[in-house]
């Protein structure tokens, strides 16, 4: 199925006494580029995020964001700074006897310093956290996806009628082109026999001049190409890998094979029909840079 590189996801919920949210978002990118956010102390979880999300999508600049809150009281330890608390306290006594202050140093005035006292947590269990993750890692994902496969469908459906569109003017091209050789030969015989006046026109002259001419500006083998080129497109918009960087390569194909029709046709009605041609593939081509 065709997805869209750009999509949001969001989930949350609480597991094994941790309340998790998931956040993801991504925009257009020619390769995978990830980005990830997570609390301080939980940078454990970046690479094992990114291996996940690689496994869902190949293309896109994806950005991950994951809050993790501890519900249940985790043990902590408290640690004094001796070395700290005695340089305040040798510090404090100086100040005391220098300048004839009060001793009113105490132990609950001391802890006010910086850094005199220190809180640390337990160490949190990685994969303990890495399980209450997941779950709602994939809920997200799974909404990202479906947001990316939505407007992916969207965007098949357009390039398939533009395609449609194209391939009309192609017919057109192709029903066009005889007759512009048909008046070529007209207006050359018109001419020829009034600069002969009555004189007989060679007819083996002008036949090979037509025939120059025609093989000049035959856009056949140009129309049967891309016809090709759009029946590989439908195929690719068909399958389910991620085919955005194949279908791009062959819209370049498309536009090359518009301009060679272009630069041969001298009929001003095939020009403003490449003309049109070329800018329903510039249609599709912006359409294909946003898919995966």
């Amino acid at each position: 199925m065709i997805r869209s590189m750009t999509g949001y996801g969001r989930a949350e919920d609480t597991v094994n006494g941790h309340r998790v949210t998931v956040e993801i978002k991504s925009v257009n990118h020619r390769y995978f580029e990830f980005g990830c956010r997570t609390p301080r102390g939980y940078a454990f979880l970046d690479d094992k995020l990114k291996t996940y999300m690689q496994s869902r999508v190949s293309r896109g600049k994806i950005d991950v964001y994951a809050s993790i809150e501890t519900l249940e009281d985790a043990p902590v330890q408290v640690l004094v700074n001796h070395s700290m608390a005695a340089g305040y306290v040798k510090a404090l006594q100086e100040l005391r006897d220098r300048y004839g202050l009060s001793d009113d140093l105490t132990a609950v005035g001391l802890s006010r310093y910086p850094d005199i006292l220190s809180v640390h947590k337990a160490p949190e269990n990685e994969e303990a956290v890495w399980a209450a993750v997941q779950p709602v890692l994939k809920s997200a994902a799974d909404r990202f996806v479906s947001m990316r496969e939505a407007e992916g469908v969207r965007m098949k459906e357009d390039v398939l009628a533009r395609a449609g569109t194209i391939l009309s003017l192609v017919e057109k091209v192709e029903e066009r082109s005889p007759q512009s050789v048909s008046a070529y030969e007209q207006k050359l015989r018109a001419k020829i026999q009034e600069m002969l006046g009555d004189a007989q026109v060679d007819e083996q002259r002008l036949l090979t001049e037509t025939a120059i001419f025609a093989d000049k500006v035959a856009v056949a083998e140009e129309t049967v190409r891309l016809r090709s080129h759009f029946g590989q497109m439908k195929t690719m918009l068909n399958s389910d890998e991620a085919v955005g960087r194949k279908l791009d390569f062959l819209v370049q194909e498309m536009n090359r094979e518009a301009n060679t029709i272009g630069s041969k046709c001298c009929d001003a009605s095939i020009a403003y029909m490449v003309v049109d041609i070329k800018a329903e593939i510039e249609k599709i081509r912006e359409q294909i840079q946003n898919i995966e």
